[in-house]
């Protein structure tokens, strides 16, 4: 009974039913700093929530944060949402080294996870090019959220045993959409001159993959996930069906509450699978180039391959209660511990 009423709640806060289920899922790979802010931990446990609901299938997910945890932190992740079996790639010579705030949890038992270090997982390059040979021409979404690290080196990357094209072929082949969380922009037009985290911290990476990337990008500024906070009162009650829930406990090692952290990563996911659903603005067409400086700039182009999210009070509130749905969603196939 209380799956079923939970359910319910979900259908009717984000205003949908029976007709979502008619779409072929989305075929989905998570790109992540995981480790480095907690946004990223929510954004997982929210694509296992719109994977139990039928709306999108997880097919990888590859880290950019160089640390032996971080691969182990996503695996332990996955497992607690019944799903093992999604393959993980991590980076190799990555920009960030730090352990973080909460990536510890998996030195203990509460977590199981079958992945041990990072180091052990696949080199997260290699990891792309084998999934995304294997499906359909242009069926991918890529949400990335952490450094463009993967996306760039993809691009560069040769032929290999997995596929015969070079990394920019296969992207071109097999990759429909990137809904990124990148760069900082303003609705209104002109430059912003917030230097975003994501951009800067692999600034090499974040020029050649706003340069070169060969699909269509949706950017998710900084201003959008600020503009969207999780609430702190569901992190203190709405987790309570588990013991050992790795989302609510890494939130509480990171900053707990009444802290109420940006969603920025979040955005990215609910776009990527709901871009249909009016929960932003879309700007026109047009193009990003990052500067030296770091600071994301967007030139207004009729056939430009790029656009950016914008967001009204309305849809803020719109969608802080969509990720508090599905971010504390009771995980479908697993045995609650």
């Amino acid at each position: 009974m209380y799956r079923m009423f939970w359910a319910f709640l979900v259908v009717v806060a984000l205003g949908f039913g029976e007709t979502a289920m008619a779409a072929d899922p989305v075929r989905l790979i998570f790109d992540t700093d995981m480790g480095n802010d907690v946004d990223d931990v929510l954004a997982l446990g929210m694509i296992h929530a719109l994977q139990s609901r039928g709306v999108c299938d997880l097919i990888a997910v590859t880290v950019t944060k160089d640390h032996e945890l971080a691969g182990p932190f996503v695996d332990a992740v996955n497992t607690f949402y019944g799903r093992p079996h999604i393959p993980v790639g991590v980076v190799r010579h990555g920009a960030t080294h730090d352990e973080g705030k909460f990536l510890k949890l998996v030195r203990d038992r509460r977590h199981p996870h079958t992945l041990k270090r990072s180091a052990d997982a696949p080199n997260a390059v290699v990891l792309l090019r084998k999934v995304l040979a294997a499906q359909p021409d242009g069926s991918v979404v890529i949400v990335q959220v952490g450094f463009a690290t993967n996306l760039a080196r993809l691009l560069a990357s040769p032929v290999d045993s997995a596929c015969p094209l070079t990394g920019k072929e296969l992207v071109a082949k097999k990759v429909k959409l990137v809904s990124a969380m990148f760069g900082a922009y303003k609705a209104e037009g002109g430059a912003s001159t917030h230097r975003e985290y994501n951009v800067v911290e692999d600034l090499p990476a974040a020029k050649k993959f706003a340069a070169d990337w060969p699909t269509p990008i949706v950017f998710s500024g900084f201003e959008v996930g600020l503009a969207v906070t999780y609430p702190a009162v569901s992190i203190e009650k709405d987790f309570g069906y588990c013991k050992n829930h790795p989302l609510s406990e890494a939130y509480r090692l990171y900053d707990p509450p009444p802290h109420e952290r940006p969603c920025w990563d979040l955005t990215s996911v609910l776009y990527a699978v709901y871009p249909d659903r009016r929960y932003f603005g879309l700007s026109g067409r047009g193009r990003v180039t990052v500067g030296a400086d770091g600071v994301t700039r967007f030139a207004p182009s009729a056939k430009g391959p790029h656009r950016f999210l914008t967001i009204s009070r309305e849809q803020a509130a719109r969608c802080r209660e969509a990720f508090t749905y599905l971010a504390s969603q009771p995980p479908s196939a697993m045995t609650i511990r």
